[in-house]
């Protein structure tokens, strides 16, 4: 199992950066442009059972990923685990910490990959790599939106 976490303070209140994440379109704000992802549906906000379906490219081959939301605490953590998809296991938890008056962001993965320790040795460090660059890009666009009007 591998871990994958990133934070970043966020100098607006919990409440903006909790509600930039129920946006409808958040799935399309948040993926960067250099990833081969399509968001084919997205059903239920943010709330236990919502689900989010896409498409996305490994080399030339599309894979489906979906992901159900199996937590949800307002305004604290929700999380998302793979349903289907290109890797054997997926947690995310997004959680939001009031910081004197603004919010620590932080998105933390458990993940596996197929193939086992094996894997983990031949291309995990590549996956943190493209996981380091999206959350990277993503906290740098929700910092960006949530402190518009801060």
């Amino acid at each position: 199992m591998l871990h994958f976490e990133r934070s970043t303070l966020i100098n607006a209140p919990v409440e903006v950066v909790w509600g930039f994440h129920e946006r409808a379109d958040i799935l399309q704000v948040l993926t960067p442009p250099w990833q081969p992802v399509e968001v084919i549906r997205r059903e239920g906000g943010l709330d236990v059972g919502a689900i989010s379906e896409f498409r996305l490219w490994l080399g030339p081959v599309p894979v489906r990923w979906l992901a159900e939301h199996s937590e949800c605490e307002k305004y604290r953590f929700f999380t998302d685990v793979q349903v289907e998809g290109p890797v054997v296991s997926w947690v995310h938890r997004h959680v939001f910490e009031e910081r004197n008056g603004g919010t620590k962001l932080r998105d933390a993965i458990d993940f596996e990959l197929p193939g086992g320790l094996v894997a983990e040795g031949v291309i995990g460090w590549w996956v943190y790599s493209r996981l380091e660059d999206m959350f990277k890009y993503r906290h740098q666009v929700t910092k960006r939106e949530c402190e518009g009007g801060y």
